[in-house]
């Protein structure tokens, strides 16, 4: 099978460039044909004030996107294209340079871009869903993407551009979201249920499963409000000096972290660190803490640490209820919740034989969902679903204009 695969990729890189570069090994390992249509966002450091400016109606529409697109698609005729990330450098675009070669499309949504500006259901720190009905206007108001409103309104234009456009309801043959809530947000959006599948993503090379217990807490993850981590360090104060808590990850709220625990004697920041790195120190942890407060999509630090055979506790919401079972796989607690965060660590720092038998049961949930020859399978069988789908469906004639584009 020949596969264009589409991605603009973030100035620091996260977990959607990380599955992008390992579905792309993946395929290329199985033997497939990968093309690859890529822009990064390191591109816009070097725009000048001018060019700047126009990256508003470049996230509406960018044409120098289409026009490479098209010429891809003309000279190498892949099978299907996979879109992971268009915004914002190569924009929706991408979809209309598709429908007009006859490709079929199929897109991840790693977040929840298409019903909000932020991109993450997230406002001061909190689950949202103001504009999930369409109303992207409202969060331009309160500035959620970049804590800007006037890139914020950049993004409710895109969208609401292209909605009204159905660039989207028309032109991707389906959808593929990492767990059943995401699947249950863009249903109620809106978005019909037999155009989405749920293929989670995957963790590789398997780490392998830890031996021992392990002798300390650890988070991992980016330091910024909405992570929980503050939640964690209140919580952490209610627990014996003699137990330690390492953190590991990088972010805005990191100084402000950093003051604050000064007064723990057993907290370590670790700071940012490679993957082999956050592996041993993940095989070392008791339990992985993740008390993020807000929706997330499938965090790839819980089936991580599923691989390696290390319960969980994480917070009683979203994406994170679904993946982590309580008592099984992991522990959970209502989020935000300082004392009922320390009741559950505590609980399950006593109990080193239950969370054994836990960090098993974890491991056996990574190798029946998690693994990548699981999620080739899955792949495989979407990709061929969606061509032999649109094989038999009739030519649809192409829209009469392209979307009306701002002047900027």
């Amino acid at each position: 099978m020949k596969i264009l695969l589409v991605h603009n990729a973030y100035q620091q890189p996260g977990g959607e460039d990380v599955v992008f570069q390992l579905e792309r090994d993946l395929l290329r390992a199985a033997g497939h044909t990968v093309l690859e249509y890529r822009r990064f966002n390191d591109e816009i450091k070097d725009y000048s004030i001018v060019r700047r400016v126009t990256l508003v109606g470049r996230t509406v529409w960018a044409s120098d996107s289409f026009r490479e697109a098209t010429a891809l698609l003309q000279q190498h005729k892949p099978d299907i294209v996979h879109v992971h990330n268009s915004f914002p450098l190569i924009s929706p675009s991408i979809f209309w340079a598709c429908r007009n070669e006859k490709v079929p499309v199929v897109q991840t949504l790693h977040n929840y871009r298409l019903l909000c500006p932020g991109g993450n259901f997230c406002r001061d720190g909190k689950p949202c869903e103001d504009c999930a009905t369409g109303h992207f206007w409202q969060g331009a108001v309160h500035g959620c993407y970049r804590n800007s409103r006037a890139e914020t309104a950049a993004v409710a234009l895109m969208l609401t551009v292209h909605h009204a456009n159905k660039t989207w309801a028309k032109m991707v043959d389906c959808f593929i979201v990492l767990t059943k809530f995401s699947r249950s947000r863009y249903v109620g959006a809106g978005v019909p249920e037999d155009n989405i599948r749920v293929k989670p993503n995957f963790v590789d090379p398997d780490p392998g499963k830890r031996t021992g217990t392990g002798s300390y807490a650890l988070f991992v993850g980016r330091l910024d409000p909405e992570k929980g981590v503050p939640t964690l360090l209140k919580s952490w104060l209610q627990m014996p000096h003699s137990h330690t808590l390492r953190i590991a990850g990088d972010g805005s709220y990191r100084p402000q972290l950093e003051s604050f625990a000064k007064v723990y004697p057993n907290v370590e920041f670790l700071g940012w660190l490679p993957r082999h790195r956050v592996v041993q120190e993940m095989k070392g942890a008791r339990f992985v803490v993740f008390p993020s407060e807000w929706y997330e999509n499938l965090p790839l630090v819980i089936i991580e640490a599923f691989a390696c055979g290390v319960p969980v506790i994480a917070s009683a919401l979203g994406a994170m209820e679904e993946l982590v079972e309580h008592g099984r796989t992991g522990l959970l607690f209502r989020p935000g919740d300082v004392n009922d965060l320390a009741r559950t660590m505590a609980l399950a720092w006593e109990q080193p034989e239950y969370l054994q038998r836990i960090g098993e049961q974890a491991r056996l949930e990574y190798e029946a969902k998690y693994t990548a020859a699981a999620n080739y399978r899955q792949l495989i069988e979407i990709y061929q679903d969606v061509i032999a789908k649109r094989s038999q469906q009739p030519a649809e004639p192409l829209p009469a204009e392209m979307p009306e584009i701002p002047v900027v």
